[in-house]
């Protein structure tokens, strides 16, 4: 066995399990309280400093350089109390990560700690290394970023992290969070226009999410020995274990001890941070996990996922483990995902997504479904884009994960609903002060929570009071998908306010011009609903045969961000215009083609260093062996034949590492990203990395295992 398993294997033999202890009994005794919250606000602040910070939390109003000096005066007496030296303004570049450059409150020159309102407001990081898409050239080094008051500060170790949005010298986003907060206005607006169709009170509507996060966990000495796993995320080779899920006895069973432990350890430091985490357990695969929190505000939420996932990462090192947050770290086995549970909730707090038994609620909930469907089925290839990624590829329709067919499942009862309120157009209207209608509309107070069943094949599934958006990779920053579905629901709101407007004005009676727009718009999307199995090749078949894309690969699905349909949107409601989009898609398109080509490096590397020199050591005892039976007269066809097969695939392996790595000088020559992402798409991922892993993992199982360098699947899947 080579040096580096064997001592990664004697080393997960001698680990122990790390006991966790609470600060306090109950959470609530230390939930946020390494978060400068409202609450502490008010403890700390003068009353008229605190209803302005107030304000423009819940308002989104301007907070003027005064009041943020008295905000940061008192942030950092608090901060110091809890023994922090440094401050950060806490950002989430297009790197796919956050990022933060520390500095100390101590001023040398005055010998005390100072922390200015101007210095809690903005900083200027150089943004010359972080992507931009061509927006700026490399000596334009010029970035800034500006506090968000919406989203609490922390303190993270001994650092008060200050969370912000990230832009330009010239004023473009170059982060998730600025897009994210324009289009979660944009829904807010359009969403509020249409709830006061139904109820004048209403004059605020806030996107909620609830961010479910897979994962996988290996003991860090055994991701160490993986250099696969080390650089790319995930194996690029490994035959499948004799023993995988097919069992189904590890989803939801007891959590391994050594896991348990870092879970506990993970939520304490999570719920100190204010992410309010509140279920654990295992997923389908071996060694396989979730997380999920309670619902926030969207823009707290995506902040907190991503929090989340560095303290999870922070907090495995603890317990010498590692997390893999790539959407599929092993082949054969279930991939990894975020499931974006999404709701719209007015500030009379209403769901419009929750049934009632007021029909007046009810015409607003079939309101907000029917349009929300509608924008699923019109800007499909935009919410296919905001999840494509190189890891997602991996995932997506791979009979574990919603396919790249962008469609919605409501369930039989709501779907029976729609079809009566699309076929039958007869409106039958008492006068009087009670309007009673028919067309299905009374069958609705009968709908009570949790009417559907699970549809985990569904990309975009109603689940009672929610939509869940399953389709989102487990690595990927939450901002983006919700950036793209509040907007074109956003967009979608705003039609269908023009559209029954319309008609009021013409004369019609307004819950009738509303049904009417229902009706349209139920027959117009019928095509995107689908109640059955996902993951068939028959839906498939009839999904082309509705006129629904099937963009499988990244290349491709990000064409949809530039398409003249998604700059109009983006454009329509400020929330990107055409530089940023062209931006975001060359910055996408390049962080494709990297990745691909640190796995054909990965995988020519590791097939010609590591397995092939292995391989032909094997050869030689297993030529040695034949020639020493045929010297004794014993038959030795048995060897000779399994000294064939070893040829042959060693021969295969070095045939199509020459290949890939002489197509992929041609690919890298290629200038344009559009054509060299497709071309690494089509050219070396799709003609190489299979071929290769197939011919490699069928020689494991020839190889002697002593000799085998490589961590085997069994070992990293099922050792903790």
């Amino acid at each position: 066995m080579s040096n580096q398993r064997q001592r990664a294997l004697n080393i997960v033999q001698t680990r122990t399990t790390e006991r966790v202890f609470a600060p306090a009994d109950k959470i609530s005794d230390f939930f946020a309280d390494d978060v400068f919250t409202l609450e502490k606000m008010k403890a700390n602040l003068a009353p008229d400093t605190f209803k302005k910070v107030e304000s423009a939390i819940k308002k989104g109003k301007k907070i003027e350089v005064e009041t943020a000096s008295e905000v940061a005066s008192a942030v950092k007496t608090w901060a110091l109390s809890k023994g922090t030296t440094h401050y950060t303004h806490w950002f989430q570049p297009l790197t796919g990560s956050t990022a933060e450059k520390h500095d100390s409150f101590f001023d040398a020159h005055k010998g005390i700690e100072v922390f200015k309102g101007s210095a809690l407001i903005q900083q200027e990081p150089d943004a010359s290394s972080f992507p931009n898409g061509g927006i700026r050239s490399t000596f334009e080094a010029r970035g800034y970023t500006a506090w968000d008051p919406s989203s609490p500060i922390f303190i993270w170790g001994r650092t008060l992290c200050i969370p912000t949005i990230f832009v330009s010298y010239t004023g473009e986003a170059l982060d998730h969070k600025v897009p994210l907060l324009k289009a979660v206005e944009a829904v807010d607006k359009a969403a509020t226009k249409v709830c006061q169709l139904f109820d004048r009170n209403v004059s605020r509507v806030n996107a909620s999410l609830g961010c479910e996060q897979e994962y996988f966990v290996v003991d860090k000495a055994l991701f160490n020995a993986r250099p696969d796993l080390v650089m790319s995320g995930r194996t690029v080779f490994g035959h499948h274990p004799a023993r995988g899920q097919q069992l189904d006895d590890h989803y939801f069973g007891s959590i391994p001890s050594r896991v348990y432990n870092f879970m506990k350890d993970f939520e304490i430091e999570s719920l100190k941070l204010g992410i309010p985490v509140s279920t654990r357990h295992n997923e389908v695969a071996p060694a396989q996990f979730e997380v999920a929190p309670l619902f926030e505000d969207i823009n707290v939420a995506t902040d907190h996922n991503s929090l989340m996932m560095d303290v999870m990462d922070r907090v495995a090192e603890r317990h010498d483990l590692k997390v893999l947050f790539h959407e599929k770290p092993f082949a054969g086995l279930n991939g990894s995902g975020k499931h974006n549970n999404w709701s719209l909730i007015t500030n009379t707090g209403v769901n419009v997504f929750q049934p009632s038994s007021s029909a007046r609620e009810n015409l607003q909930f079939l309101t907000f479904l029917v349009t929300t469907v509608k924008a699923i089925h019109q800007y499909s290839g935009m919410l296919r884009a905001s999840i494509a990624s190189a890891g997602n590829d991996h995932r997506l329709g791979a009979n574990e994960a919603p396919p790249a067919i962008m469609s919605v499942f409501l369930g039989s009862e709501l779907s029976s609903v729609l079809d009566e309120l699309e076929n039958n157009g007869n409106i039958k209207v008492d006068k009087g002060e009670n309007m009673y209608m028919k067309l299905g509309i009374d069958k609705i107070p009968q709908i009570i929570l949790d009417n559907t069943d699970r549809n985990r094949t569904s990309p975009f599934a109603f689940t009672g009071n929610k939509f869940e958006f399953r389709a989102v990779g487990s690595d990927q920053n939450v901002a983006e998908p919700m950036t793209v579905l509040n907007l074109i629901v956003a967009k979608q709101l705003k039609d269908f306010h023009t559209e029954v407007t319309r008609l009021i004005d013409g004369g019609e009676d307004k819950k009738i011009a509303i049904v009417n727009i229902l009706r349209k718009y139920i027959k117009e999307s019928k095509a995107v609903r689908f109640e059955g199995d996902g993951y068939s090749e028959e839906w498939a078949n009839e999904a082309a045969k509705r006129g629904l894309p099937n963009i499988k690969d990244t290349a491709r699905a990000l064409d949809a961000y530039v398409s003249k349909t998604s700059i109009a949107v983006f454009e329509e409601f400020g929330v990107m215009n055409k530089v940023e989009l062209e931006a975001r898609n060359e910055i996408q398109l390049e962080n494709y083609i990297l990745k691909l080509q640190i796995e054909a490096r990965l995988i020519g590397e590791i097939a010609m260093n590591m397995i092939l020199p292995v391989g032909i050591e094997y050869q030689n005892k297993l030529m040695q062996n034949a020639m020493n039976l045929k010297e004794l007269g014993l038959d030795n066809s048995h060897v000779v034949a399994v000294i064939s097969k070893v040829n042959g695939l060693l021969s295969t392996i070095q045939t199509k590492v020459a290949g890939l790595n002489e197509e992929r000088g041609e690919v890298n020559a290629i200038e344009s990203s559009h054509e060299k992402a497709i071309a690494y798409c089509d050219r070396i991922k799709a003609k190489y990395f299979n071929d290769i892993r197939t011919a490699v993992d069928k020689l494991e199982l020839l190889v002697d295992d002593d000799a085998w360098p490589l961590l085997k699947y069994r070992e990293m899947l099922f050792l903790r």
